[in-house]
């Protein structure tokens, strides 16, 4: 889950303590902003919350938890836009993926298998939005927003969706909340999972889960052979 918003102490017992799950939760310094968190049914080997940078690491933004031989990176990445809806923290944005994108790629050297997922903040390529033409100037689809996920792309790493659904127009995971946006289906794809090479052999398929309501976004992931544990694909 990524923006949680909260810090642990408000959140209800059944959600911090679910029984069943082990959970993990990162919020922000700064109240109401920003968070991420993750249920999972196996506790995790091991749990870091930092990319070694204060600018980045106070806006709780990342948790990677390594299960066996796979990690999971659960991250909010920033956007672009600031407080008078301008391209202003475009800057920190690209910093943030490019410091993200070095601390994975050790982790994938390392013989691990690694998935990045959560809400990336940009819509990858046209076919990811329902009106390319009326953002190219918008955070979000920016031509240096885009080219970081190229970077992504050309090092190996594996959009999952778009590698079983190619082609496919009218997937969206991010609607505005006014206007009829979503019931319009005027969207963009900006949650996804980005699987490394070594993890991508073990992903068996890839969803969007449009009629999920409750939030602005809707839920999407991927089913994984459990096999990227430790052993190989079945």
């Amino acid at each position: 889950m990524q923006e949680v918003r909260a810090r642990l102490e408000d959140l209800p017992e059944e959600i911090r303590a679910r029984p069943g799950w082990h959970t993990r939760f990162v919020e922000a310094e700064r109240r109401g902003y920003s968070g991420v968190g993750l249920f999972a049914r196996r506790e995790p080997d091991a749990v870091e919350t930092s990319l070694g940078a204060p600018r980045f690491d106070r806006e709780g933004r990342v948790q990677i938890l390594r299960f066996g031989r796979l990690v999971v990176a659960n991250v909010y990445f920033p956007k672009g836009s600031g407080t008078d809806r301008d391209n202003s923290r475009v800057p920190y944005k690209l910093a943030f993926y490019r410091a993200l994108f070095r601390r994975l790629e050790r982790l994938r050297r390392g013989g691990l298998r690694v998935l990045v997922m959560g809400d990336f903040n940009t819509a990858p390529t046209e076919l990811d939005l329902a009106r390319p033409g009326d953002n190219a100037k918008n955070s979000g689809f920016l031509p240096q927003e885009r080219a970081e996920l190229d970077r992504w792309r050309r090092a190996g790493w594996v959009d999952a969706f778009r590698h079983f659904h190619p082609d496919e127009p009218g997937h969206y995971t991010w609607w505005r909340q006014w206007g009829g946006a979503r019931e319009k289906n005027v969207g963009w794809r900006i949650d996804f999972v980005l699987a490394s090479p070594a993890a991508m052999r073990f992903v068996r398929g890839a969803f969007i889960h449009p009629e999920v309501r409750g939030s602005d976004h809707c839920p999407t992931g991927i089913e994984l052979d459990p096999a990227v544990l430790g052993g190989r694909p079945s």
